[in-house]
């Protein structure tokens, strides 16, 4: 037996979902650092810039992480939208929760929301839709690479692979037969004529 097969066959479980969920890490931690990016543009003193980065992008880098692992546990079809978006319906008000208590437990204010925590749930929770969709966009442009570099040592990114792997050819497959389907009407038609 080789030493990579022995590697492969002692690499714990959670190591290994833990290595899949990295791009969805990666993912929550970029909308993190992009939400300090616009508060620097605002103006905002360096230590609230800070704070909104960490307190941002630290839940969503978890919950991100959170999301790949159940993609890996099959609970999500790969690239659909809206088990993604129903996630982060939920997800992201929270993280923006904990955003906003973070920046006002290090700015020294006594008041975290200017507006009751109802309305500021709800209103994130229509903002969700539109990082849902970011997330799964980047997402889906970033795993597939990293997952095809770790499958030969990772079987948890293997299966995810072959996932995508058949979600691609079953794809494909729809688009030939649409064309054919095409070309066939068309040159029905033709022959009508």
């Amino acid at each position: 037996m080789s030493a990579h097969v022995t590697a492969v066959r002692h690499m714990p479980v959670a190591l290994q979902y833990a290595e899949v969920a990295v791009p969805g890490a990666g993912v929550g931690l970029v909308a993190g650092v992009f939400a300090a990016g616009v508060a620097s543009m605002a103006g905002l003193p360096a230590l609230q810039i800070a704070t909104i980065a960490a307190g941002l992008g630290v839940p969503l880098a978890l919950l991100g992480a959170g999301y790949c692992v159940l993609l890996a546990m099959g609970k999500f079809g790969v690239g659909a939208l809206g088990p993604a978006a129903f996630y982060w319906l939920i997800g992201f008000p929270l993280a923006r929760l904990v955003d906003q208590y973070a920046v006002a437990a290090v700015l020294g204010h006594d008041q975290a929301l200017r507006e009751p925590l109802l309305s500021f749930l709800a209103f994130q929770a229509m903002l969700s839709m539109g990082f849902a969709i970011g997330f799964l966009w980047l997402h889906e442009r970033i795993a597939p690479h990293m997952l095809v570099r770790i499958k030969d040592h990772n079987p948890v990114a293997a299966g995810l692979v072959e996932r995508y792997v058949s979600q691609a050819t079953q794809l494909e497959e729809r688009r030939r037969t649409a064309k054919e389907e095409r070309a066939e009407k068309r040159s029905r038609r033709r022959g009508s004529s």
